[in-house]
């Protein structure tokens, strides 16, 4: 049975919409852990840059952290702790990242919405840092590829056998005339396709968020 009296550890899947096969987290996270903690650990988790808007929405309300040109929120990111939102199992809740408002069409476009449930409320375990991935699938998508249509699309392109063919065709010609920019490219998008999601590196960057190495906590970006 949970003790009330002292903080909790909700499990979390955090699901990418729009996107098939499915890219998604499973974390576990303290209810002592703040908006603001949650917006970095889906940015972690997920291998997002935090170069872009981004919102929750709890209960029909929005949080988040305020950004120039974004919402300004009622209440500052790092005062509301999740254990506030007194969640239930299955519950859900939405955090929405890269969004800009269209002057064409007169509305807000959101390019990554992410579906996070629930699934679990836990006591917390000895001698464990929180937070942390257990599981997940699927390697993020790059920033700015163009939404999840524009990130099938370029999968697609990307098939495996033809990034392999085209480097077994630069080896073979001896031919390595490119650029660095190209070249990462390939290789990212040979992890994407290959779809090996690296749960051990997420854990080094929510390690360096909990214990608050300011210096690394952004490494992900790189």
């Amino acid at each position: 049975m949970l003790d009330s009296s002292y903080p909790v550890i909700y499990q979390l899947k955090i699901i990418l919409l729009g996107i098939s096969p499915m890219i998604w987290r499973r974390v576990l996270v303290s209810s002592n852990s703040t908006i603001e903690d949650l917006h970095y650990i889906v940015q972690l988790a997920m291998g997002w840059s935090d170069i872009h808007l981004h919102h929750f929405i709890i209960h029909s309300q929005q949080y988040g952290i305020t950004q120039p040109g974004g919402t300004v929120f009622s209440t500052r990111a790092s005062e509301v702790k999740l254990a506030s939102f007194q969640f239930r199992e299955k519950e859900k809740l939405l955090y929405e990242y890269d969004f800009s408002h269209s002057p064409v069409m007169g509305a807000w476009r959101y390019w990554w919405r992410h579906l996070i449930r629930i699934e679990a409320i836990l006591n917390p375990s000895p001698n464990q840092t929180y937070p942390i991935c257990t599981g997940g699938k699927g390697v993020c998508p790059r920033e700015n590829c163009g939404g999840p249509w524009g990130f099938m699309k370029a999968r697609e392109e990307f098939f495996v056998p033809d990034v392999l063919e085209r480097l077994a065709s630069m080896s073979r010609n001896g031919n390595w005339d490119i650029d660095r920019e190209e070249a990462n490219e390939l290789l990212t998008w040979l992890l994407v396709v290959q779809n090996r999601f690296d749960r051990q590196k997420v854990n080094q960057h929510l390690l360096q968020y909990a214990t608050r190495d300011k210096e690394s906590m952004y490494l992900f970006r790189k």
